[in-house]
């Protein structure tokens, strides 16, 4: 038999090509073709390895390799030492085929040199392969590019942000293999990665900062990542498979970009049985875009849902705050009383109340003013819960400056579960006053509160200061009861300090002074007219300023009936 590799046409004469050709028979994926050729080359006489390289778009890789080969130290440049090792008679190496983006390279080291005979086995087997490769990797695009289409109706198919999640991950893992797998969603605003729901988990929140363990070096860094033995790698961290009691070993971790390039999550999957591969990267990358469209639009949609459902509470706990309040002051001897209230948000902190009491056997009115630190719904709460003391004591008004030290108790017994839940206590000032004999005589307690303002008949003024610190801030404390009387037509003025510090467009306060001045040029008028007109100059003075505040004011003029 001749050694020219010329004369070597029919591959039954040579039952190890004859066997290797048979490998390559079916469809099976390109992967499993790749594995195929390396051991039909092995299955050549004479030969100790053989390794199939892959290189697209510049990038080398080793596709698969069997039996003994020379380890270079660096994998990806040991496709050069491949392709000019060929004079070396124990090395064969042939191109399987090339495009303008990829080339496949067999490479094959025998025990001693190769015969011109097993080269020539090699150039047809190698010929051979090219044709079944190319078959598998355009029949696997196809396939690709059909999962794509797919992927993308199922994930255009729901705006739900944890169904969107539960979809991403069923498409990944079915398509990779992986056990298991999470979406890792990015917040910016605090420095952290954060997931809603895990496939093959019960739904778990789990929050990670930014700089730790491997998801989030891939949210930061921008770069996929592929591992197999988890534990080894330093930037893992395991307090999440302590926390749900499982065992990372193989992961892959892809960050997730939108079409402006801009990361907004990372694709993490664990435990393939076998190792993640290049097409595995390169499947989810060529989804991401669609992935992070869908992402966006479910997370927008899930802010407004959560912003209507937040409206919608907030008006309902308005509605209900605004039942706490009176529609209108009492009719009480003597007296004529005006009020008006606004919250800065839906709801607010500012409080106020008319209670009708008994003061030493005679009818009298309790006012009160008060005003709880910060806005929102955590003050209105805390508003709410004083109305409540308040109402509760309502015959025990005597002495005044106990009722105050039995509110700032009670606010103090029902604040220590939140400030054991690490919830910041909520303070307030308060002034109570109680009017007596036709509105001729106030006693009245300040707690912490803008000191309310009497203005007299002939245009006078003062402030009522006497009480104490604010309540709800220390134990224990003792309050002051102060004491002042009143003659017709002298006016009393209680307000919150949205109206005082309302700013102008530089920042300058309304201010006590400005408010005396106010109702005194207004004095002779009814209570409303008052009211109305101090609101009106608050408002005007304030128009252009940015702070904005909720308000109380309350007017009550001597004399009326």
């Amino acid at each position: 038999m001749s050694d020219q590799p010329a004369r070597v046409t029919r591959p039954e004469l040579f039952p190890e090509l004859a066997e290797g050709m048979r490998l390559l028979e079916g469809r099976y994926p390109s992967n499993e073709i790749a594995s195929r050729v390396v051991r039909a080359a092995m299955a050549q006489t004479g030969v100790a390895g053989a390794r199939l390289w892959r290189i697209d778009q510049g990038q080398a890789d080793v596709w698969a390799e069997h039996g003994e080969l020379p380890v270079s130290a660096n994998r990806r440049m040991g496709v050069t030492e491949a392709i000019t090792s060929d004079s070396d008679p124990k090395v064969w190496t042939g191109i399987l085929g090339s495009d303008d983006f990829r080339v496949r390279i067999l490479e094959v080291r025998g025990v001693q040199p190769l015969s011109a005979v097993v080269r020539a086995q090699l150039a047809m087997l190698g010929r051979f392969a090219a044709v079944v490769l190319a078959l598998a990797e355009r029949r696997g695009a196809m396939e690709e590019l059909s999962s794509i289409v797919e992927a993308t109706k199922r994930l255009n198919s729901t705006l739900d942000l944890g169904e969107l999640i539960h979809i991403i991950l069923q498409i990944a893992t079915r398509q990779t293999g992986a056990d298991r797998g999470t979406v890792f969603l990015i917040d910016r605003t605090r420095e952290e990665i954060w997931s809603l729901v895990g496939l093959g988990l019960e739904q778990h929140v789990i929050r990670l900062p930014i700089d730790r363990g491997i998801a989030g070096w891939v949210a930061r860094e921008g770069q996929p990542v592929r591992v197999e033995n988890a534990y080894d790698d330093p930037r893992f961290e395991p307090s999440v498979d302590k926390k749900l009691g499982y065992t990372t070993r193989r992961l892959m971790c892809l960050p997730i970009r939108n079409e402006d390039g801009v990361i907004i999550g990372v694709l993490h999957l664990l435990n393939k049985a076998e190792p993640f591969t290049v097409e595995d990267e390169a499947f989810l990358d060529t989804l991401s875009s669609h992935v992070a469209l869908a992402l966006e639009k479910a997370q927008l949609h899930r802010a407004r849902v959560e912003k209507e459902k937040l409206e919608r509470d907030l008006e309902l706990a308005r509605e209900i705050q605004a039942g706490f309040l009176p529609d209108a002051p009492p009719k009480f001897t003597g007296v004529e009383i005006a009020v008006s209230h606004r919250a800065s948000q839906r709801v607010g902190g500012d409080y106020y109340d008319f209670l009708p009491v008994q003061a030493g056997g005679r009818d009298a009115l309790l006012l009160v003013v008060a005003d709880v630190e910060g806005k929102g719904a955590a003050s209105a709460l805390v508003m709410a819960n004083v109305q409540a003391v308040l109402h509760a004591l309502a015959d025990r008004v005597e002495p005044l400056e106990k009722l105050a030290e039995t509110i700032n108790a009670k606010l103090l017994a029902g604040s220590r579960g939140s400030a054991e839940m690490g919830r910041a206590r909520k303070y307030l000032t308060m002034f109570l006053a109680l009017v007596e004999d036709e509105g001729r005589r106030v006693r009245y307690v300040n707690a912490g509160h803008v000191p309310p303002l009497v203005v007299r008949a002939s245009g006078e003024h003062e402030w009522l200061e006497t009480g104490g610190m604010v309540i709800g801030l220390l134990p224990e404390v003792r309050y002051e009861c102060g004491e002042i009387a009143l003659r017709d037509e002298d006016v009393l003025v209680a307000c919150t300090d949205g109206i005082t510090e309302a700013m102008d467009a530089a920042g300058n306060e309304f201010g006590r002074l400005r408010l005396a001045e106010s109702v005194g040029e207004k004095r002779t008028r009814k209570p409303a007219e008052i009211l109305d007109g101090v609101l009106e100059e608050v408002e005007n003075y304030s128009s252009d300023g940015e702070h904005e505040d909720d308000r109380v004011l309350m007017v009550m003029k001597v004399g009326g009936s």
